[in-house]
């Protein structure tokens, strides 16, 4: 009998994405696989069920949930959903391991088999299953919408009968995934963007996209393409140089994270301060607290004639080519699992190990089992 893959409809508040689509259903029953759709489980995010051609519709989470051998997620479960999943199923999705230690506890009791997407090791052979990518794309370039709405100036120069309008200025702290889509998106409106970042190896990618890259002699290279978190006396000195940039700023936008930690807070009040009247401050950090310590996450403040504003679950606001991407990164994740129609996953391979969560009522990753058992 073919495995069952489900994907039920997300109910985490404000969720639009579904982990599925059209061309990755074909492929799964190629594969052998068998896949259940919750009835509406793309409503939100404009796909309506006869999109999802292939795919048997369920009328309800908890029919899909008692047929399903492996459920595809976008948010974690919630309580609710973890007691409808069948004991030994498998679990793929976000599953943000290092905020709520109680689910993952859960999902261990259950026997539940959990693979945390935001887990797999960043190696060449993984980026087409890398979702923090895929979906700090969609931040990325939703961000420079963003303040382009927000602000109260043109960003691109614009030569009119009433005289010549200068560009917006757009500076950009953070140059991963997030950033260097912001600054291609900011450039395309138009703006003149200059972009920071604690690795000196971006330097390159940030002029590869017409930008000027600020130097301010700190650097802070961590492992896995992420950045170190800086000394107390390193994020003193960094804060001071920056001010001077980013009182020239019309638009600011920060992406500035560490994983599974607070992100750092990098623009104080006093450099807030010293912006001008109108500039805006887009924190997509602000999932994490933000980078800004005016910031009040999912909030839109001012604060001295500056707007900060600190959308949550940006990628959700475009749904649709975020859960195309989501999709075809589970995809790429599920396929060597996927043999014969049974699911037969290698736990030598270290893609699936360093996604693996939970299996066989244990905590399968030192440091998320350090967190939830404290040993």
């Amino acid at each position: 009998m073919s495995i069952k893959v489900a994907v039920p409809k997300e109910t985490a508040e404000g969720e639009r994405r579904v982990a599925i689509e059209s061309s990755v259903i074909a492929k799964l029953v190629k594969l052998g696989a068998e896949v259940l759709v919750e009835t509406g489980a793309g409503s939100a995010a404009h796909i309506p069920d006869s999109a999802f051609s292939g795919a048997t519709i369920v009328p309800t989470a908890n029919d899909l949930y008692q047929q399903a051998d492996i459920v595809l997620k976008v948010q974690p479960p919630s309580d609710a959903e973890i007691a409808q999943l069948k004991e030994g199923s498998v679990l793929i999705g976000m599953l943000q391991p290092y905020q709520n230690p109680e689910r993952i506890a859960a999902l261990k009791a259950k026997n539940i088999t959990a693979y945390a997407m935001e887990l797999i090791p960043r190696i060449s052979r993984a980026q087409a299953m890398d979702v923090l990518s895929s979906q700090a794309a969609i931040a990325g370039y939703k961000a420079a919408i963003m303040g382009a709405d927000l602000a109260p100036r043109f960003f691109p120069m614009l030569t009119t009968a009433a005289g010549t309008i200068r560009p917006s200025k757009v500076i950009i702290i953070g140059v991963g995934v997030a950033g260097l889509q912001a600054i291609a998106t900011a450039r395309r409106l138009g703006a003149v963007v200059e972009a920071y970042d604690v690795r000196s190896a971006t330097k390159e990618q940030v002029q590869s996209l017409g930008a000027k890259f600020i130097e301010l002699g700190i650097t802070a290279e961590g492992a896995g393409g992420y950045a170190r978190e800086l000394t107390a006396e390193e994020k003193q000195q960094q804060q001071e140089a920056l001010a001077k940039h980013i009182a020239t700023a019309d638009v600011l936008i920060t992406t500035a994270a560490v994983p599974g930690r607070p992100s750092p807070k990098i623009i104080p009040e006093s450099t807030v301060d010293g912006m001008k009247s109108g500039a805006v401050i887009i924190d997509l950090a602000a999932e994490g607290g933000g980078n800004c310590t005016l910031t009040q996450p999912g909030k839109t403040i001012v604060h001295n004639g500056v707007t900060i504003h600190a959308p949550l679950n940006v990628p959700s606001q475009v749904p649709v080519h975020a859960s195309e991407m989501y999709a075809k990164n589970l995809l790429n994740f599920l396929t060597p699992m996927l043999k014969g129609g049974e699911y037969a996953p290698d736990f030598s391979d270290e893609v699936i190990a360093g996604a693996l969560l939970t299996h066989e009522g244990k905590i399968m990753n030192d440091t998320i089992r350090q967190l939830v058992e404290g040993a």
